[in-house]
């Protein structure tokens, strides 16, 4: 479901990249931004985003015991479809603005691409869960993996099941995103990640200039 076909002005913006691409950075900046100009937004993740939808992350990302890829591909999923129908839909609704830290690009990435899964399988529960609903607009932050595996390391965090993941499955994960981008370069804007903050903040800010300028402020609706 495209913009046009909402009754209100409310637009979902999703934050994709690889891991140490900066997107919870950059999604924080970008809702301060958002909100100096009047606009009321809610910043989600996924996985994640509900009650089960935090506990399903839980398990994908930090279970001790292996988990099947078709089961981790269906978790996704059950969490998406309880995220779109419990928080985004409604808040769009509303017209607020939702900012996703990832959404189903990144599971044609990291499913797809990482996990080598069959695209038309990622398809067919896209369209069971999701129907024609898309992001209005989608920021891939593109880092070099070996600089995203520094910047993580620099963290010194303990990673996830994901992060875990060894440099092929990193390299599969960023070329599935760039053949995402290639595919819907209209939707998905492409950002150098590698830049500084301030210069990828002011990338994003150009991207959505254009959605910023139509809506106005908004806090008298």
């Amino acid at each position: 479901m495209n913009r046009k076909n909402r009754n209100k002005a409310g637009h979902f913006i999703t934050l994709e990249g690889g891991d140490g691409s900066g997107k919870t950075t950059q999604i924080e900046l970008l809702a301060n931004y958002l909100n100096e100009r009047g606009i009321d937004v809610h910043i989600t993740r996924e996985p994640g985003g509900t009650r089960l939808g935090e506990a399903l992350r839980e398990i994908i990302l930090h279970n001790v015991d292996p988990i099947n890829d078709k089961v981790e591909l269906l978790l996704l999923f059950a969490a998406r479809s309880q995220h779109i129908t419990n928080v985004i839909k409604p808040r769009l609704s509303n017209g607020q603005w939702v900012l996703s830290d990832r959404f189903t690009d990144a599971t044609f990435a990291y499913q797809g691409g990482g996990r080598q899964m069959g695209i038309k399988d990622i398809e067919v529960l896209q369209t069971l869960v999701q129907g024609d609903f898309r992001p209005d607009k989608t920021i891939l932050l593109d880092l070099p993996v070996e600089q995203g595996i520094l910047r993580l390391t620099r963290r010194g965090e303990t990673r996830d099941r994901i992060e875990q993941q060894d440099l092929a499955f990193k390299q599969r994960v960023r070329e599935a995103y760039l053949e995402r981008y290639r595919q819907h370069h209209s939707r998905i804007a492409l950002v150098d990640a590698s830049a500084s903050i301030h210069e990828v903040h002011k990338a994003i800010t150009i991207e959505i200039a254009n959605m910023v300028s139509s809506s106005g402020n908004r806090n008298g609706d």
